[in-house]
C-alpha cells in the first residue's frame, strides 16, 4: 500500500483532533473507531471481506503499514473470521496514542509538551497542516451538502465519525442538528463501513461484552471487553 493516500484511521484522528486545545474529542469511543477504522481500510485494501457479521481474511499479505499489517496479522491467527464487534470490543490499549504518534512521524502534528496544574506531564497535539485537516472536513461537509452519494472512503469516514460521536464535535448546537443528522444518513453508502459502525456503537452499548452461548447452550467468555483509553 503506497503512502500517497492517508488512511481512514489518520483521518479520523485529524478530524477528531480539536485545533483549540490539542486533545482529541469523544477519546474513549474514538479507541473502538480507529479498530473500526483499521477494519475499513484493509477491506478497501483487499485484505479482508465481510462474512455476514464477521471479518474474513482473504488475502493476508502485508499491506506495507506496520499498524494494520499488524491488525492483519492478528485476525489471520484467529483461522476463522471472527464477529466485527468482538474484534473492535477487544483490548486496543495504545492504539490512539500508536497514530497520534505516527501523525507526529509523518509530520501532520506536533507534540506539545505541558503540565496540568503544574505537577502532571501533558501532551498536547497540533496539527501542522491545517490544511489537510480543511480538506478531510470538505469531503463530509461536500457529501452532507450536495445529498450526492460519496466514495466509499468518505462515506466510511463519515459511518466512523458519527459512529464514535463527533457529530457534536464537527457540527454542534442546535444549528448543526440537521448536519448532524445526514452524516447519521452517509451510514448506509459503505456496507462495510455500516458494519464496521454498527460494531462500534454496539460496544459502547454493551453488545461487545455479551456473553456467547455455545452449541450446547452454555454461556461462552467475551473475546474482550471494551477497550480502553490510551492516555495522552
Amino acid at each position: 500500500m503506497g503512502r500517497s493516500r492517508r488512511t481512514i484511521p489518520e483521518e479520523l484522528l485529524l478530524l477528531a483532533l480539536d485545533p483549540t486545545t490539542g486533545t482529541t474529542a469523544q477519546p474513549q469511543s474514538l479507541d473502538l473507531g480507529l479498530a473500526g477504522a483499521q477494519l475499513v481500510e484493509l477491506a478497501l485494501a483487499g485484505r479482508i471481506a465481510p462474512d455476514g457479521d464477521r471479518i474474513a481474511v482473504v488475502m493476508p499479505r502485508p499491506t506495507g503499514d506496520p499498524t494494520l499489517d499488524s491488525a492483519l496479522e492478528l485476525l489471520r491467527r484467529r483461522g476463522s473470521p471472527v464477529r466485527a464487534v468482538h474484534w473492535i470490543g477487544g483490548p486496543r490499549l495504545g492504539l490512539r496514542q500508536t497514530y497520534l504518534s505516527h501523525l507526529e512521524r509523518c509530520g501532520m502534528v506536533h507534540a506539545v509538551e505541558g503540565q496540568m496544574c503544574g505537577v502532571l506531564p501533558t501532551t498536547r497535539y497540533q496539527a501542522t497542516d491545517t490544511a489537510i485537516s480543511r480538506e478531510i472536513r470538505a469531503r463530509l461537509d461536500s457529501a452532507i451538502r450536495t445529498g450526492v452519494p460519496p466514495d466509499p472512503r468518505t462515506a466510511a469516514l463519515a459511518a466512523l465519525a458519527h459512529a464514535v460521536g463527533l457529530g457534536k464535535h464537527l457540527y454542534p448546537g442546535n444549528e448543526g442538528r440537521s448536519s448532524r443528522s445526514r452524516l447519521r444518513d452517509l451510514i448506509r453508502h459503505d456496507p462495510m463501513g455500516g458494519l464496521v459502525a454498527h460494531a462500534v456503537m454496539d460496544v459502547q452499548n454493551g453488545a461487545g461484552a455479551q456473553p456467547r452461548r455455545s452449541a450446547q447452550g452454555v454461556p461462552a467468555q467475551p473475546r474482550g471487553g471494551m477497550a480502553r483509553a490510551a492516555a495522552h
